[in-house]
């Protein structure tokens, strides 16, 4: 029979392992309920902990001796290679099953003292040649650390790989080896691949800066965020680590992939075709990416954080997480979009929609800028044009919108609508349609609240801000209270004289010098401006610009229309002494007798133009004279 150190292979029987050799088995260790039958010399030879343990409960030629190993790294299967290499056969070290030899020979104390180029030696210089030089291999490796993470930690493995990794992403990516050797350093001038210094012609790609994001996303949630925070002190951008985070989420958060518009499937890795996902603890992952997350903006980013808060308050996170999520989002808040802020109701509540979230997150936005104040001053009638007042606005425009979309709900407060419209500050709108849209959807959702709820809740509603279209449809709309109502034709009445009066105040201004110190009408025209009353102002600016080219071409018409009369004139009286009987006379040669003032007018009103009819007409009046004189 062959002695123990020419075993040739084992063999399994049930739940025991033999070896083949021709001496009886004199050792037994039991490894996660797995018998090994072994003998004591091969073992006390390499394994300074077996000769420890045998020393310490017999001698070692005494017998059969059973023992038992306590979490043993990698379990039954990592101690039989381990065996192997104790009996002479020869073990193959891969990437997957490196790092648990390594931790079972330092488990086994398998050192230089029991033999030269024990199998602690070996692992370590596989480890370091091999294992941290390849990223697709230091990816597999770290992968396999997750059951033996404190032995690890120990011997440095894991912070070795987590190290490489991240100097291997700030490196050109074409010195990892292959695949990514076909866009390494061996190419033409032209910039095609060469192959043994033959140009193959074929292009090399453009590598992303997100190249790297799908294999470490293969990562256990504890192994990724410690490759996060080492990636960070490397000083890799935060950008980047974002983007990772994101990735990792998306990956294994499936509620973010319906609400992220930048869900992509991405093809591209370099080790994960060789790798299977990680079994990830969700509310885990989600509470660890919220500490880690840099403090960035954006839209895409915004949007993210939305959907981080939706998914936490699905798994019921604890409040830190929630109220972090609540105040990243709030300090971007008018980069956020309206379905991103239509959060379902998760608990208990009554009603569809998170507000008491959405709450928050504007009271969170109010406080991240120090130049919004709660109430404008009234002493000032300009306003003041701060370089918050952009996105403030279009938050306002954004919560508007937001209470119009949940005022159908029939379980709405009325007391919710209002607290949610006064988080914002009175400056945030210039004007009010938004809000009036939002609570007429409201009343109609809602017909059975009383005259005084209407009332109160119309309250926040300034009519001085509403447009020409929503004070005309306002007045007609029968869901509101009538004193609603009546405010409303006041104030649609005050502001057209308000505009009439700054149009007035600009015609003034045009024609008369400006004067240092502003007047009521100045006041009127800010007034106009304030309440959005410019288009009117504008509209009667090119009325009056109008008015006046037509009082010029009156003007014109005026003077033409004199012109013409005065030829009219001219030609009346040339007509008029042409037909005259003296004119005529004296072309015939005659001489006409003198006439008294009393036949003038019977001469005059004669309409007879010939020279026959004056004739007769002089002679009749001479006639009559003569015979008045008997």
């Amino acid at each position: 029979m062959a002695p123990a150190g020419k075993v040739t292979g084992f063999y399994r029987e049930g739940n025991d392992w033999f070896c083949n050799a021709s001496l009886v088995s004199d050792l037994t260790l039991v490894v996660d309920g797995v018998n090994f039958h072994l003998h004591k010399f091969p073992l006390m030879s390499r394994c300074g902990r077996i000769d420890k343990i045998l020393e310490a409960a017999q001698g070692p030629h005494e017998g059969t001796s059973l023992t038992t190993l306590e979490d043993f790294p990698g379990g039954s299967d990592i101690f039989l290679v381990t065996v192997k290499f104790c009996y002479g056969i020869r073990v193959e070290f891969t990437p997957r099953n490196i790092v648990m030899i390594y931790c079972a020979a330092d488990y086994l104390e398998m050192t230089e003292d029991y033999g030269e180029d024990n199998l602690l030696l070996k692992a370590e210089a596989y480890f370091r040649k091999n294992i941290l030089r390849s990223w697709k291999d230091c990816i597999l490796a770290l992968q396999s650390c997750d059951s033996v993470i404190p032995r690890a930690d120990k011997l440095e493995i894991t912070s070795k790989c987590l190290h490489a990794l991240s100097v291997m992403v700030c490196t050109d990516p074409s010195l990892f080896g292959w695949p990514m050797l076909m866009y390494g350093s061996l190419q033409s001038p032209g910039g095609s691949i060469l192959w043994n210094g033959i140009n193959t012609g074929a292009k090399i790609q453009t590598i992303e800066s997100d190249w790297w994001f799908e294999d470490i996303s293969y990562l256990s949630v504890p192994l990724f965020q410690r490759l996060i925070h080492t990636m960070e002190a490397r000083g890799i951008r935060h950008e980047n680590l974002a983007g990772a985070m994101m990735y990792y989420c998306r990956k294994y958060l499936p509620g973010l992939g319906r609400w992220q518009s930048g869900q992509s499937g991405k093809t591209r890795t370099v080790a994960s075709f060789s790798m299977t996902p990680a079994a990830v603890d969700q509310k885990v992952l989600l509470e660890s990416v919220v500490k880690q997350l840099p403090e960035l903006k954006g839209k895409s980013f915004c949007r993210f954080l939305l959907g981080l808060l939706r998914v936490a308050l699905i798994l019921g996170v604890n409040h830190t997480c929630q109220d972090s999520l609540e105040r990243r989002t709030g300090m971007q808040l008018d980069l956020a979009s309206l379905d991103g802020l239509l959060i379902p109701s998760y608990s208990d509540s009554d009603t569809l929609y998170n507000t008491d979230s959405v709450e928050r997150m504007i009271h969170h936005f109010v406080s991240s800028d120090p130049g919004i104040t709660a109430t404008p001053d009234p002493s000032s009638i300009e306003i003041v044009t701060s370089p918050s007042s952009g996105p403030l606005r279009r938050v306002a425009k954004l919560i508007d919108s937001y209470i119009a979309e949940v005022a159908s709900d029939v379980n709405l407060k009325p007391r919710k609508v209002r607290s949610l419209a006064e988080a914002l500050p009175e400056s945030s709108r210039s004007l009010h349609d938004g809000l009036y849209r939002a609570v007429d959807i409201y009343f109609k959702a809602h017909p059975w609240l009383s005259e005084k709820e209407k009332e109160q809740l119309c309250n926040i509603i300034d009519y001085q801000k509403l447009s020409i279209d929503a004070c005309a449809h306002a007045s007609q709309n029968e869901r509101l209270p009538l004193r609603v109502v009546l405010q409303v034709l006041f104030f649609e009445q005050l502001q057209l004289r308000t505009a009439l009066a700054g149009c007035l105040n600009v015609v003034d201004t045009e024609s008369v010098p400006a004067a240092p110190v502003a007047g009521p009408s100045d006041v009127a025209g800010q007034i106009v401006q304030r309440d959005g009353w410019v288009t009117v102002v504008r509209e009667n600016q090119g009325l009056k610009v109008d008015l006046e080219r037509m009082k010029s071409r009156v003007g014109e018409l005026e003077e033409e229309f004199s012109k013409i009369k005065q030829e009219m004139r001219k030609v009346t009286k040339s007509h008029s002494y042409l037909s005259s009987p003296r004119f005529l006379a004296r072309r015939i040669g005659c001489k006409l007798l003198t006439q008294s003032s009393d036949t003038q007018p019977d001469v005059i009103e004669s309409t007879g133009p010939t020279p026959r009819s004056s004739v007769e007409q002089s002679r009749n009046s001479r006639h009559r004279k003569s015979s008045s004189l008997f």
